[in-house]
């Protein structure tokens, strides 16, 4: 028994020793990957940050952008529902979860086309737009959020401070100035590589300075920043427009065709396919406030369509009594009944519903950027009233849905559907009113603005808490007092990890809660 315990152990020993002599002997060659690289190039860096982005933008946008800015309701009486401003505190989590990490892909980006070996003036500005775009989202979910000392792990930078928003904005400013200049020399870029404009460094000037637009936009209220933020938007405009082309029509739109439809060799599937079960994409109902308006206007988007199995382009289905629509914010136990939702693909066999289109990533679009032009011009930012960029931004944000269904933005169509509809120009209203059944210049623009911002993001509820339209219905199940939240709390992870300057951002901005107001909202 004793010389059979020795060999035993003798053999374990030598298994062992063995081992850890093959593991060392081989040790770089089986830790080597075969086919990757130790390297990556600004190219290959691109698009999969860009499609995870708008991939969790789309996914928010359906189940809270949309339940906050009654496009769709949730039929329930549970607990937690956004429709109902009942906002749980995980809600805040996803963005913050993907926004942060892509950003240091697209950081990268720019970090690469500087090197000498890779240098790269369009790949440079293309990581200033990119990196301002999910920054804009960012600050304007959260407020103060890491901005300097963001995505600097790699150097040992873990808890990095909160920057004012304000300093944020200011910055981003000067990233989207950068961009431009950068642009003005057409570097190329690879176009497989580029899921959204497939390689035209022009689109992608347009892009930032439409972006820049509507950043300025958004600050013109704040009165210690107002002066120089509308000089800008009039230079940018009316002094020196050459210098900063912006969007001018639906092929500047900027967006990644999903499902094999982008002209690069790329294949990119639309998150509502292949994170959405068809079922649960064709729970929600559409709210009475969205469907009305669009059956009033007898609205071109939702008319049947030949070839797309008698549904409109926004794949809506029809209750019994036709286009009904469920009044958000109901009260629990009210029983409700879903009629008009939107297709899913399991309903359709040979034609395109919301879920399968195509045409539903959308960055930003050419019809935000007629609107933001149409409120600067009825403010008098710039020289020229607001009645032709208004009717273009109609013409442009059908057209998006049903190209060429309007011959150009001063097609009489375009007018004539507005007449009909009434919701034509009238520049005998006043500028702005913010009670209900009263109309202004701002009710018209931003009610059209609305649905020109579908499907984009946070865009809707951004700019209702800018301008406080459209002017929504409020029922009588809100929560939160029928306060409109005015941000995001902070993530759980960002306390747990970042405590020290998670708590100095919160003694500078206000309480983490919904209520506390982002510093371009405040007086």
């Amino acid at each position: 028994m004793k010389n059979f315990k020795n060999i035993t152990a003798y053999a374990l020993l030598l298994t062992v020793g063995t081992s850890l002599f093959s593991c060392k002997k081989d040790f770089n060659k089986v830790n080597t990957d075969p086919i990757g690289k130790s390297a990556t190039t600004a190219n290959q860096l691109l698009a999969p940050a860009l499609v995870n982005v708008l991939s969790v933008n789309m996914a928010r946008n359906r189940n809270f952008n949309n339940e906050l800015m009654q496009v769709t309701v949730d039929i329930n009486d549970g607990e937690g529902r956004i429709f109902r401003y009942d906002i749980r505190r995980n809600v805040a989590d996803q963005t913050w979860n993907v926004w942060y990490p892509e950003l240091t892909n697209l950081r990268n980006i720019g970090t690469i086309a500087s090197q000498p070996e890779s240098l790269n003036k369009s790949y440079q500005a293309i990581s200033k737009i990119t990196e301002a775009w999910v920054f804009q989202l960012l600050t304007d979910v959260y407020g103060d959020v890491p901005y300097t000392q963001a995505n600097q792990g790699k150097d040992g930078l873990i808890e990095p401070v909160f920057d004012k928003q304000k300093d944020i904005y200011l910055d981003l400013f000067k990233k989207l100035e950068e961009a431009n200049t950068l642009l003005k020399d057409g570097v190329a870029i690879v176009p497989t590589g580029d899921p959204v404009f497939q390689g035209d460094v022009a689109k992608w000037r347009r892009l930032g300075n439409s972006l820049y637009l509507r950043l300025l936009m958004r600050l013109s209220g704040k009165a210690e920043v107002s002066a120089q933020v509308i000089a800008k938007i009039k230079e940018m405009v009316d002094t020196k427009p050459a210098e900063y082309p912006i969007m001018q029509n639906n092929t500047h739109t900027a967006k990644i065709l999903w499902n094999g439809t982008n002209s690069s060799t790329a294949v990119y599937s639309s998150p509502f396919m292949i994170n959405v079960r068809p079922v649960d994409f064709r729970t929600p109902a559409i709210t009475k406030f969205f469907m009305e308006n669009l059956t009033t206007w007898d609205d071109p988007r939702i008319k049947p369509l030949y070839g797309r199995n008698n549904i409109g382009r926004w794949g809506i289905a029809q209750g019994p009594g036709g286009y009904i629509g469920v009044p958000s914010g109901y009260a629990a136990g009210s029983s409700v009944v879903k009629q008009a939702y939107f297709y899913s693909d399991a309903q359709v066999t040979n034609g395109i519903t919301l879920q399968t289109d195509p045409y539903t990533g959308i960055i930003m679009n050419v019809a935000e950027v007629d609107f933001i032009l149409a409120e600067a011009a009825a403010k008098g930012y710039i020289n020229t009233t607001g009645e032709d960029y208004y009717y273009k931004g109609i013409a442009d944000a059908v057209n998006y849905w049903i190209p060429s269904l309007y011959a150009s933005p001063t097609d009489p169509a375009v007018k004539a559907y507005a007449v009909a509809a009434d919701i034509d120009w009238d520049n005998s209203f006043p500028l702005n009113s913010t009670t209900a059944g009263t109309s202004s210049k701002m009710g018209l623009i931003h009610l059209q603005k609305y649905y020109a911002l579908f499907l984009v993001d946070f865009q809707q509820w951004f700019e209702y808490r800018r301008t406080g339209h459209p002017i929504i219905p409020k029922g009588n199940g809100l929560e939160n007092g029928g306060r409109m939240p005015a941000r995001l709390n902070y993530p759980l992870i960002s306390q747990a990890t970042n405590p020290t300057n998670y708590t100095n951002a919160v003694a500078a901005q206000g309480t983490d809660d919904i209520n506390t107001l982002v510093w371009w909202q405040k007086p």
